[in-house]
């Protein structure tokens, strides 16, 4: 069995590949919802769009439910900790996604356009709503959380759902929703053809410049504006997780240090803005399927640079630094780290065997006549 620090670096760059795989494939599927309303014009462009993704969006839940449960088993205190602080706001996500699989299901059974108007709005939330709360947490994660453990490790939270709205973190929801519509525009221009395409290249532009301008900003305020973490003591990364077992101070650019200390670390956001801008370029000059590799690059190095920067930090406090969370303190037990990692090497290469099987099956472009001659039968 790998040694304990080995297996708690592990896990935190599993549970990173968990995230990016969310986003690129989870990310598409709300990606291409955020984008019905306006890239289809009446009910048979909208049902173009809508089954482009609907045959397989329900798969690509498992990257979300994987990562999920990822960090219930890997960093229980994390999982803890974040689902009570952020309690409304995961339940606002999970109320946005109750929308995609009834509209997604119920959107055509009936002829009625108030009825299909609904749930064309109804996806859009689906779509557009749950990124917007993933990056307004990380946002927050950035900038410190309000919780603190007592001596029996009982945390206590003292923030407020309205508190986590403050604008880095609506910043930092403005780049998540437009890393995965652009991400979902790519997609889009892939799958369709005409007038359909020719507005999801406009949109995937547009977001690609929202995502590389915002990210932008986002870089210069956390370099210039947020204090970052560094732990001042001792650290054992082979010891039994204590958080309390350290001291921790909050410095300005703290979150920086991780790339003057590892030159290597910079090229992860270099490579996030090279992707993004190769991604618009190769979307304006008709090359669909790279310009999707190239925004599932951005996705990659927008989520590293995050990881990279707080390392190794994962949920820092700003009640009690000492308090903080990270990679050495917040894991599960050897046993259960060495399980879990026997468990993906299995599943991990079969999800992806699955998944690519049944893109490959059905993948081709969808069409309004397409549409129309199987009326009964699609979305």
């Amino acid at each position: 069995m790998l040694d304990y620090e080995t297996l708690k670096l592990v896990w935190w760059l599993l549970v990173g590949v968990l995230l990016v795989g969310f986003a690129i494939m989870d990310g598409h599927d709300m990606g291409v919802g955020t984008l019905l309303p306006f890239v289809g014009r009446n009910d048979l462009e909208r049902r173009a769009v809508i089954n482009t993704v609907a045959p397989h969006w329900d798969g690509n839940q498992v990257w979300f439910i994987t990562a999920g449960g990822a960090i219930f088993a890997a960093w229980p205190l994390i999982y803890a900790t974040a689902f009570s602080g952020f309690y409304w706001a995961m339940m606002a996500a999970l109320w946005a996604l109750f929308f995609r699989p009834v509209g997604f299901d119920y959107r055509s059974k009936i002829q009625n356009p108030t009825w299909r108007s609904t749930w064309d709005w109804g996806l859009f939330i689906g779509g557009a709503v749950p990124p917007i709360i993933f990056g307004v947490a990380f946002g927050n994660l950035l900038q410190g959380v309000p919780f603190q453990f007592n001596d029996t490790l009982q945390s206590t939270y003292s923030g407020s759902f309205w508190q986590l709205l403050n604008p880095f973190a609506l910043l930092a929801g403005v780049v998540s929703l437009g890393m995965i519509t652009f991400q979902g525009a790519n997609y889009l221009m892939m799958r369709t053809e005409g007038d359909i395409q020719r507005r999801a290249r406009t949109a995937s532009l547009i977001f690609g410049a929202l995502t590389l301008v915002s990210f932008a900003a986002a870089g210069w305020w956390v370099a210039h504006g947020i204090d970052g973490y560094v732990i001042t003591s001792t650290v054992d990364p082979n010891a039994l997780p204590d958080p309390l077992d350290k001291t921790v101070a909050r410095e300005a650019g703290a979150w920086m240090h991780n790339y003057a200390h590892y030159p290597w670390a910079k090229w992860v956001p270099i490579t996030a803005f090279i992707a993004l801008a190769a991604g618009m370029i190769l979307a304006r000059v008709g090359r669909p399927g790279l310009a999707f590799i190239a925004s599932s690059v951005a996705c990659a190095g927008i989520i590293g640079t995050a990881g990279v920067s707080m390392f190794p930090f994962l949920m820092p406090s700003s009640l009690d630094p000492r308090s903080s969370l990270t990679v050495w303190d917040s894991v599960s037990s050897q046993l259960t780290l060495g399980v879990m990692l026997g468990a993906t090497v299995i599943f991990m290469p079969l999800i992806i065997f699955y998944t690519s099987w049944a893109y490959k099956v059905m993948w081709g472009k969808v069409t309004t006549e397409y549409i129309r001659a199987n009326d009964k039968s699609v979305y």
